[in-house]
């Protein structure tokens, strides 16, 4: 009967691991090399190189295009652009189209128009600056107004909630530049408009009488 050595126990076990090993090491850089060693499957010996298809890196989205300044919602606008004009943009009061005038209470509007070609006669010209507003637009502007003056009732000197706000109801216009509102605040009662409020020139309503008497001025929104 043979005997067999220590070293050739140890050699026997072993094989099997490698064999395993070697299996193992076979998928490497996205191939799978499986090596046909007795022990290993229990193939013939053999080598098979079978392919597999990397995909390549997926292609960074390009960042979308910066919208059109011409379109782009203003600061003070939150459910609709209804109400605002972009910056140092103004209207003609015979631009209808837009629903800043459109909107307006039609008697306030033709009174506006009537006064903008007398004043054209003397060589001023009238534009409007706002005048109707959506209630999601005086909102934001009433909330950004409490965040600049720290307080609603601060606030509420400068611009009034939508519940409030003669803009959102139409019967408010507001008209620049400086010496166009401050023609208005002088002739503006032969058409029934009159300022009301000392700390807002521009700001107009449809309130003369009868004899074009102008109710006495507010001290301002809240006022």
């Amino acid at each position: 009967m043979g005997v067999t050595s220590p070293r050739a126990r140890v050699s026997a076990r072993g094989a099997p691991g490698m064999s395993v090993i070697l299996c193992a090491l076979a998928a490497v850089g996205g191939a799978l090399l499986a090596l046909g060693l007795t022990g290993c499957g229990g193939h013939s010996p053999a080598v098979t190189l079978v392919h597999t298809t990397v995909p390549p890196p997926p292609v960074p989205a390009e960042p979308p295009a910066s919208p059109d300044p011409a379109l782009a919602i203003g600061p003070g606008a939150v459910d609709t652009v209804g109400g605002w004009l972009p910056e140092g943009v103004t209207l003609s009061p015979f631009d209808t189209t837009n629903p800043i005038l459109s909107q307006l209470d039609p008697m306030l509007l033709r009174a506006v128009q009537e006064a903008a070609r007398s004043a054209q006669t003397q060589g001023i010209e009238l534009r409007v600056t706002s005048g109707w507003r959506s209630a999601g637009f005086q909102q934001r502007l009433f909330d950004e107004g409490v965040r600049e003056y720290g307080s609603v009732e601060a606030a509420a000197e400068f611009v009034a909630p939508p519940g409030v706000s003669k803009h959102v109801t139409g019967q408010a216009i507001d008209i620049g530049p400086a010496e166009a509102a401050r023609w208005l605040i002088a002739h503006g009662n032969r058409f029934g408009l009159c300022q009301i409020y000392a700390n807002e020139i521009w700001h107009f309503e449809l309130v003369a009488d009868a004899q074009g008497n102008c109710p006495p001025l507010r001290p301002n929104a809240a006022g």
